[in-house]
């Protein structure tokens, strides 16, 4: 009977002992299992859709398993951001985070459902996206000198759009305001840039900037009057396209890009091996391609903890940007 205690005494501090450990070792090893959930905390359709859902793609034929890409849109990406923050950190739900909601809405809101820094697992990047300052073709412009000159000249009578008070799209067009100097430009906040897409489009304002997926299209085919390009570089898909740089606005580069993370807590073996599926996708010539067409210049190589210093420089690159355009958000 002593010894039976004995045993049953031990075999019950073993299972202690397991369960203080967390998952076995082989649950990690086996990682994925069943399907990954990839949010996107934007609409479908846009330009965070196109990338989320081609790196989705690839990364399920990667890692062998589906990778399902759900839009959780809402309050300028927080909500869908805030529900990855509260997911288990078991690598089965995924962000494909923004310079929105990683770098601005932090400055941007008063209260937010998650901490940028602590509340998630950096993965890897997947690719920056530069901007196109779009002019509507009624303007009587052709390029940024000629645009600051009727802008200057008419202080008050033109408007600008944006996808919404402090998103990036407001923030390129503060950016640029400031830049050249000050110009007296209404700002137009639209739910979203395809309606202020439509906006531009239809004569409500005369100038945007937009991402370069949703911009280009437009461009190519005429129906607006690309203006500049907002990186310090031409963008690969555009090469006549000057930037706004070279045409005098001094240090000037506005653009967004992507990132994917994971709830914070993640095991290392779970995000090095999500890391080597991002970083295989973005080698694939077919995945790069892809994102090139849609103007998007991908960053293969990097490292969680490359994504992680990223993120922290891309937080103190926006912060003083937002406070002095004045948007905040309770």
């Amino acid at each position: 009977m002593a010894h039976y205690r004995r045993t049953a005494a031990a075999a019950a501090a073993l299972l202690a002992s397991l369960l203080l450990c967390g998952p076995a070792p082989h649950a990690q090893d086996n990682y994925p299992s069943r399907p990954v959930q990839m949010i996107i905390p934007f609409a479908a359709g846009g330009p965070t859709d196109i990338v989320g859902r081609i790196m989705g793609a690839k990364m399920a034929e990667i890692l062998g398993q589906n990778f399902v890409v759900e839009n959780r849109g809402g309050a300028g990406g927080t909500i869908g951001t805030g529900d990855v923050a509260k997911a288990a950190p078991d690598g089965y739900t995924l962000l494909m985070a923004t310079a929105s909601t990683n770098a601005i809405n932090p400055g941007l809101y008063s209260h937010l459902p998650y901490d940028t820094e602590r509340g998630f697992a950096p993965l890897g990047q997947v690719g920056v996206t530069p901007t196109i300052l779009m002019a509507s073709r009624s303007l009587p412009v052709t390029d940024v000198k000629s645009l600051v000159t009727l802008l200057k000249a008419n202080p008050g009578k033109y408007s600008y759009g944006s996808s919404g008070v402090g998103s990036i799209l407001h923030l390129c067009g503060e950016e640029f305001r400031a830049d050249v100097g000050g110009l007296d430009i209404v700002h137009v906040p639209y739910k979203g840039s395809a309606p202020m897409d439509l906006g531009l489009l239809g004569g409500e304002i005369a100038l945007a900037f937009d991402a370069t997926p949703t911009a280009m299209p437009l461009a190519l085919a005429g129906k607006v009057r690309a203006l500049g390009a907002g990186m310090a570089t031409r963008i690969p898909a555009m090469p006549d396209l000057p930037t706004l740089q070279e045409q005098g606005v001094k240090g000037y580069e506005c653009y967004t890009w992507n990132a994917i993370l994971a709830p914070a807590g993640t095991p290392k073996p779970i995000v090095d091996k999500l890391n080597a599926a991002i970083n295989k996708a973005l080698a694939d010539p077919a995945v790069s391609s892809a994102l090139q067409k849609a103007g998007i210049d991908p960053t293969p190589g990097s490292t969680p903890q490359s994504t992680a210093s990223f993120v922290k420089a891309e937080l103190a690159k926006w912060a003083p940007i937002i406070k002095a355009s004045g948007a905040h958000i309770d």
